[in-house]
């Protein structure tokens, strides 16, 4: 069994935002997969669900994003669902609006998100999927930077960009699929540095 877990923040206000790609690609899987996530628990919404005769869950963190371990490592114990098994999918600023790459292990990269999953698991061997957000221009100092990316991040897309987050979401949602049956190296060498 798989579990596949969007990261972004609960709320209708967030919905379109940059930092809930993450639930973009859920909910296009969950489309693929005929469910809706409908189960509540382990301060998540998820689905059990099976996509192309594999069993998986596909979640979103009903926490907001810094919290968003309790809900991944809950949802890890209960399942007995081994880390390589699962996959975390997210936002990145570092990555070129619509990029997307997989890794089967690493740090944060300053995503609070990812920080929260490496505490609560304990390690950050566990793959994940990041879609690219892009960097908001024009920073300045510490303090205004990190002002600027919080208002940055939970910023809907721009109207030009919007046919090619859903197009990245699209992709993104073949990765995990490639992820789910033919591990994260096939997926890998299949979409990293690929225009979605």
């Amino acid at each position: 069994m798989f579990l596949l877990v969007g990261l972004g923040n609960p709320g209708p206000e967030y919905v379109y935002t940059r930092h809930n790609a993450g639930f973009l690609v859920i909910d296009e899987l969950a489309s693929r997969c005929g469910s809706s996530l409908n189960n509540v628990g382990f301060e998540a919404c998820y689905v059990r669900t099976a996509l192309a005769g594999t069993s998986l869950i596909l979640a979103k963190p009903l926490t907001f994003m810094n919290r968003s371990g309790v809900a991944v490592a809950g949802l890890l114990r209960y399942f007995s669902i081994a880390r390589e098994n699962l996959l975390i999918i997210y936002d990145d600023m570092d990555l070129p609006t619509g990029k997307i790459r997989l890794r089967p292990a690493g740090g944060s990269g300053g995503h609070k998100g990812v920080s929260s999953i490496i505490a609560h698991l304990g390690s950050e061997r566990f793959p994940r999927l990041r879609l690219g957000i892009g960097r908001n221009e024009g920073q300045e100092s510490t303090e205004v930077r990190e002002q600027q990316v919080i208002s940055y991040v939970l910023s809907p897309f721009k109207p030009d960009e919007k046919p090619l987050i859903l197009k990245a979401v699209r992709a993104a949602a073949d990765a995990a699929e490639i992820f789910i049956h033919k591990g994260i190296g096939e997926a890998m060498n299949r979409f990293n540095g690929k225009n979605p």
